[in-house]
């Protein structure tokens, strides 16, 4: 799939997209271009709402609002007004939040395939219904895109964007606007699911024009040999802001539990893959599960990333808080239908 931007003769920027059909056993394939839509402004202010079209602006897909979140954004990359360093801090610094926002998006199933190097597509995970522990249910299609990478634009068609829940959570209302509203059956999901699909706290930190994001996600708590088993989920995006061809190689976790143990993980890549970074596709997304036999945690770590020339060099991954929510929630409901 191409993504092609155009503007027309009155200054509408259109965005079409290029298939390859196919026009019979003898023919050869020949390459279209369809019409998808038309940019609309990006909203520098306010936030975008359900039903909102968009193009995504790293990863290229199309997809549609359901909701947003409102996060706090650790950004490591802002230096803090300068204060003196107490004794035994050892260059530690305080980072402070500031709201973001985030939104729950469905992905055009169109598009997934084209991604799926760059950016799992299953995004959203719970814990299964049952007793075994490390069984994982997952919803293929539905990720979690910060306000500055929406592209936002409209169509004229009644179903747009292809997922299966489309129909069953958005309906087409051409009085509105955008023209698609949530129905009954989102807003009985998004209250069902909250706190496992609620994006609280975003971590970033920059090295050597290294961007890594790291979103945490508390998914419950599963009793397991007489001892009780906490989990979440995290996802993390690297992006290359800069020139240089880089390939991610190693990765190196440690992982702190309340209850006093220090768990050091290395490993080849991540989730199997070794991805390159490059100005051509600069990003790669994916998701991932710990658990703890404790309620609460903190992780961090680095990643070894190869330039071309066969160097090396760490990049940090920013400290984030593994927190289990206060109040003891049933297990996920409503994702089923």
């Amino acid at each position: 799939v191409s993504v092609c931007i155009f503007y027309n003769s009155a200054c509408v920027c259109v965005l079409c997209v290029m298939v390859l059909p196919v026009f019979g056993r003898n023919r050869p394939e020949g390459k279209i271009l369809e019409t998808v839509g038309v940019f609309e402004a990006v909203k520098q202010h306010g936030k975008y709402e359900t039903g909102q079209l968009f193009l995504h602006s790293v990863f290229g897909y199309r997809g549609i609002v359901l909701f947003p979140w409102h996060a706090r954004l650790y950004d490591r990359d802002i230096t803090p007004p300068f204060k003196p360093e107490p004794p035994g801090t050892h260059g530690s610094k305080e980072v402070k939040g500031k709201t973001h926002t985030y939104y729950q998006v469905l992905i055009d199933t169109r598009d997934c395939p084209h991604i799926s190097q760059r950016s799992q597509t299953e995004a959203v995970t719970f814990l299964a219904n049952h007793d075994d522990s490390r069984a994982l249910y997952a919803i293929p299609g539905l990720d979690y895109v910060s306000h500055e990478d929406i592209l936002p634009y409209n169509s004229t068609e009644q179903v747009p964007i292809q997922h299966e829940l489309f129909e069953r959570f958005l309906m087409y209302n051409p009085t509105k606007s955008p023209p698609f509203t949530a129905r009954d059956t989102l807003k009985a999901w998004q209250e069902k699911n909250h706190p496992w699909l609620e994006l609280s706290d975003v971590h970033r930190e920059t090295t050597e024009n290294i961007r890594v994001t790291v979103i945490p996600f508390y998914m419950g708590m599963r009793e397991a040999q007489n001892s009780h088993v906490y989990w979440w989920r995290y996802c993390i995006r690297l992006e290359n802001l800069g020139n240089e061809v880089v390939q991610l190689r190693e990765r190196h976790w440690r992982i702190f539990s309340l209850s006093g143990t220090l768990e050091t993980v290395r490993g080849r890549g991540v989730v199997g893959r070794e991805p390159v970074l490059s100005k051509e596709q600069p990003a790669f997304q994916y998701s991932s599960h710990v658990s703890l036999q404790a309620p609460s945690g903190h992780m961090w770590g680095t990643f070894r990333i190869e330039r071309t020339d066969g160097s090396h060099f760490d990049v940090r991954i920013p400290p984030f808080s593994l927190e289990s929510n206060k109040d003891d929630k049933a297990p996920p409901a409503g994702y089923t239908f």
